[in-house]
C-alpha cells in the first residue's frame, strides 16, 4: 500500500503533528514502509498460539482480596503534616 503527499498532511494534521511540505514525501515514505511491513506481519500464520504477555512465562502474585478498615489509622496519620479527627487536613481548593 502506498501513501501519497495529501493522505500524510492529513495523517499528520490528525495527529496534531506539524510538518513542513517539504517532508511530506519523506514522512508518505515512511508511513508506506509501516503499512508494508504491518501487511507482512499479517501473512504470518499464527493459528493457535496463544498470546503473549511476556517472553518469560510467569503467573502475577496474588493476594487475598479482603476488605479491611486497615487496623492502624495512628500509624498511617502520623505522617500526614495536618491530621484532625483521624483524617488528612487538607488546605481549600475552591473558593
Amino acid at each position: 500500500m502506498s501513501i501519497d503527499t495529501e493522505t500524510a498532511r492529513r495523517v499528520a494534521k490528525l495527529a496534531r503533528i506539524e510538518v513542513a511540505d517539504g517532508d511530506l514525501p519523506t514522512l508518505a515514505d515512511e508511513l508506506s514502509r509501516i503499512l508494508t511491513f504491518m501487511e507482512q506481519l499479517n501473512e504470518v500464520d499464527i493459528e493457535g498460539i496463544e498470546p503473549m504477555t511476556s517472553v518469560t512465562p510467569m503467573r502475577l502474585k496474588r493476594r487475598e482480596d479482603v476488605v479491611t478498615d486497615g487496623g492502624y489509622p495512628e500509624r498511617v496519620l502520623s505522617n500526614a503534616p495536618d491530621a484532625r479527627e483521624g483524617f488528612f487536613a487538607v488546605p481549600k481548593v475552591v473558593e
